[in-house]
């Protein structure tokens, strides 16, 4: 019998709500942790799904929860849309607020932050600058920052080769007050709107940058397939202020497949070990 309840979540914002779950241990609760997940993706999948069992068995009660820009698109209850195609940063990163004033409504206190590809980068820039979060882990944060996009399309995503095309057709569309219109792309997420893209490419957080202001303990944790230049473990913990450690899973890609268990295991023996009171598995 799992050692935890689920109970299902609605937070709400100034448009949509973010649905999710809270994963609360059957045991005192020591702290509590949200989840961000990555581009197009939903608190049903990948990490949301698999690592919040792992941390209730430590006592942490965690938050999995869409952001507004999960999945590639979706409808709520009309026929209005939202998605990973007309994400927002700024949205975003509202986002995280909106999930962590939930939480501190149960337990007041910062909690655990942490965040898979793109809410990894959306992780980093919630908790840089401040001095209450008790620990960031990073899975796989990609760089961030003007770099991203290019970087991705060179490497099969997106515009794939066909960057500057789409690049000049979209900021011609937000130039003409189109911004909204969806444009097909060649690679993953395959789907986007014009302000979208504009928005990815110039506005999205580098996470380097945003690693000096780092003071937490933070774990980063990427797979051995997938390249450094886009996954910064290593570079982003000795940037940090604080302390940290980096961690490279063998035999493993982006969405961990085939790895769910190393990846938790590496989270929790990382935590217990940060925290030896907080996970003390004996109360």
């Amino acid at each position: 019998m799992a050692g935890y309840d689920i109970e299902l979540v609605s937070i709400e914002t100034d448009t949509h709500p973010l649905d999710g779950l809270y994963y609360r241990p059957r045991r005192e609760i020591r702290a509590q942790a949200m989840i961000l997940h990555g581009n197009c993706m939903n608190f049903y999948t990948g990490t949301p799904k698999f690592l919040p069992p792992a941390l209730a068995n430590l006592g942490i009660a965690t938050l999995a929860f869409n952001r507004r820009g999960h999945d590639v698109i979706a409808t709520l209850n009309s026929r209005s849309f939202t998605g990973g195609a007309f994400q927002r940063i700024d949205e975003a990163i509202a986002d995280s607020g909106y999930a962590e004033a939930w939480l501190r409504d149960r337990k007041d206190a910062a909690p655990i932050v942490i965040g898979h590809s793109n809410g990894g980068m959306l992780a980093a820039r919630h908790v840089a600058g401040r001095d209450d979060i008790p620990a960031l882990i990073l899975l796989s944060a990609h760089q961030g920052g003007a770099g991203m996009v290019p970087f991705a399309s060179a490497n099969g995503l997106l515009a794939q080769n066909r960057l500057p095309e789409f690049e000049r057709k979209a900021r011609e569309a937000v130039a003409a007050g189109r911004g909204a219109e969806l444009m097909l792309l060649p690679g993953w997420w395959y789907a986007i709107t014009a302000e979208s893209l504009v928005d990815n490419l110039d506005r999205l957080p580098a996470t380097m940058d945003l690693a000096p202001g780092i003071s937490c303990p933070t774990l980063f944790i990427a797979g051995d397939q997938e390249p450094p230049e886009m996954y910064p473990a290593e570079a982003f913990v000795q940037g940090t202020s604080g302390p940290g450690a980096a961690r490279i899973i063998p035999n493993c890609d982006h969405f961990y497949t085939g790895r769910f268990e190393a990846v938790a295991q590496e989270v929790s023996e990382w935590l217990s070990a940060t925290f030896p009171d907080l996970c003390d598995q004996s109360t």
